[in-house]
């Protein structure tokens, strides 16, 4: 991945998750934007985000996003300039809930997970 891809993530990263914690943040306070990855022709843009509850506030998260990322989108127009604005696909992220697993786990056997 080139060095303009790295920097595009990490900006479009950073813009979406100050509009979901300024403009959302009563909706929006279990949501971490984890990663971006926006394709080279600046069309498309996956967006994952992980969540730190489960149930039906994990599912509502999904409905906010399906509802509420055209709007994302637009407010993400006026703050960034890019030749295209991508299209934004928002995609649960489970890795941070699958490590936490397994440190509980390495913890249930005693295993000491900071000697690496």
């Amino acid at each position: 991945m080139g060095q303009r891809s790295v920097r595009v993530n990490e900006l479009v990263k950073r813009e979406i998750s100050d509009i979901l914690h300024t403009d959302y943040k009563d909706d929006m306070v279990c949501v971490t934007i984890t990663e971006v990855d926006v394709s080279p022709d600046l069309r498309y843009a996956r967006i994952y985000y992980s969540l730190f509850v489960e149930g039906e506030k994990a599912r509502h998260a999904h409905r906010f996003f399906k509802k509420h990322g055209s709007t994302i989108r637009r407010k993400l127009s006026k703050r960034i300039v890019l030749k295209y604005l991508p299209a934004l696909e928002f995609i649960q992220d489970h890795s941070l809930k699958r490590g936490a697993e397994m440190v509980d786990k390495m913890d249930d056997l005693g295993l000491d997970h900071q000697d690496g």
